[in-house]
């Protein structure tokens, strides 16, 4: 029981966290370039449209220090025995982030608020570069200490300790080479898609300014790239978890027996317990090409990756949660597509003149707002739960990680808390997003 209350705090702070790491790294690289636009062009609907973003910028960020701040006694708390055991290797990530990212983020951030009318106009823009930078930097460290876990590299174990010995290593991890630029442009495709939405509120409620259609010309612009790049990348970290992660691959399709050719399961009814799937909507060939790009490749069932991980690490399940792993990695990719093509279509219309007219098109694309923040934990979830049982990939499984002291009583009553916390900054944070997102972008606001 405690194990399991350990982990449901985990999940819930560090998601709840999450919800507002990327709109911070792609919000800030979207408010850099229009200052920078603005620098060089003197064009005040660029200075508007700054102003108008960085104040949801200004809101998002500082919740997600908040957040972030409390995510951090976790290691502490209920997995001191993973702190034991990773502490050499984490503790490196984390540190570099707090004194090459955060303080820099925050520092610079803190000047380009206050700076308006004290800074010159080029150095208040390269403010918000080093926060975009800085806030991006913060995602490399913590994206590396995540693909150690999920792959590591770079390490020896010494006195039942895993030990950092080759940094180069440590960044040549593949897992991070394809994680991190995934998870960057999701960011981006996160903040269009909100950049988007917000403008598309206004549009349709006959709000024509010039200013509201350089936002939404600039945020199709930006979000259908992202979208479409994030889709190619995706697909790319697909192969390379189907060579390297196979029992994480196999999970994502609730792909039971080897088979070649192998087919894709559009969609299935599992049977974790009798490990098949009774009912299963199949597209022949579909699954080698998604894994190897070959129609004819063989793909290893989870029955026999099972055996083998018994080989190679010992008695024991080595299966994840097959339907938490198959439906996650579903709605990541079918929000995606749906991102993509919503996108497309009304970037198409824009350019066309005609999606100021499509009332029911700008209102469909405000409430799509939530779709990236509903793809990105779906994301991370097949990331995590697809590791399962292990929370440092073949070193260390997640019940050894767990603090031996903690109670049940003292989980379910900080469990509480977070939840009681958590419900009030939801509000809040809903609150001053809403608020500011109404404001008029031509009107000047403090």
């Amino acid at each position: 029981m405690e194990l399991a209350l350990a982990r449901i705090q985990f999940a819930i702070t560090v998601g709840f966290h999450f919800l507002f790491v990327p709109l911070t790294l792609g919000l800030s690289l979207f408010i850099a370039v229009l200052e920078t636009l603005y620098v060089r062009t003197g064009r005040e609907v660029y200075l508007k449209l700054t102003k108008f973003w960085g104040r949801l910028f200004v809101v998002n960020f500082a919740m997600g220090i908040v957040t972030g701040i409390a995510l951090e006694f976790q290691f502490g708390m209920n997995w001191s025995e993973y702190s034991r055991f990773m502490g050499d290797i984490f503790g490196v990530p984390l540190a570099f982030e707090a004194l090459t990212a955060f303080f820099l983020e925050s520092t610079f951030l803190g000047l380009w608020i206050f700076g308006w009318h004290k800074l010159s106009r080029p150095m208040h823009a390269f403010c918000m570069w080093v926060v975009a930078f800085a806030g991006n930097l913060s995602a490399v460290w913590i994206i590396s200490a995540n693909a150690f876990m999920q792959a590591p590299t770079g390490y020896v174990l010494r006195n039942g300790r895993a030990e950092l010995v080759d940094f180069g290593a440590f960044f040549a991890n593949p897992y991070f080479l394809y994680q991190l630029p995934h998870m960057l442009l999701a960011g981006i495709t996160t903040a269009t898609v909100v950049v988007v939405g917000i403008s598309a509120w206004h549009l349709a409620r006959g709000n024509r300014s010039e200013t509201l259609r350089m936002s939404m010309k600039l945020g199709l612009t930006w979000g259908i790239a992202a979208a479409f790049l994030v889709l190619v990348l995706g697909h790319a970290q697909g192969i390379y978890i189907g060579k390297d992660k196979p029992m994480k691959l196999a999970a994502m399709e609730a792909h039971w027996e080897t088979e070649k050719p192998a087919s894709f399961s559009v969609v299935a009814i599992i049977d974790e317990s009798a490990k098949k799937n009774p009912v299963s909507l199949e597209i022949p060939y579909l699954l080698g090409v998604l894994a190897y790009n070959d129609p004819l490749a063989e793909v290893r069932g989870i029955n026999d990756l099972q055996k083998e991980a018994v080989q190679s690490y010992g008695p024991g399940n080595y299966i994840p949660p097959v339907a938490i792993v198959y439906w996650s990695f579903r709605l990541m990719v079918g929000l995606g597509t749906l991102m993509f093509l919503a996108l497309g279509w009304a970037w198409c219309l824009n350019r066309r003149g005609k999606l100021e007219d499509r009332v029911s098109l700008l209102k469909f694309l405000f409430w799509m707002i939530p779709l990236p923040y509903i793809a990105n934990i779906a994301g991370w979830t097949v990331a995590e739960v697809g590791r399962q049982p292990w929370i440092v990939f073949g070193l260390q499984k997640v019940d050894k990680a767990f603090s031996p002291v903690v109670s049940a009583g003292q989980l379910i009553f900080s469990l509480s808390g977070y939840i009681l916390i958590y419900i009030f900054l939801t509000f809040v944070w809903i609150y001053l997003m809403k608020k500011n997102a109404r404001l008029n972008p031509d009107e000047e606001v403090a």
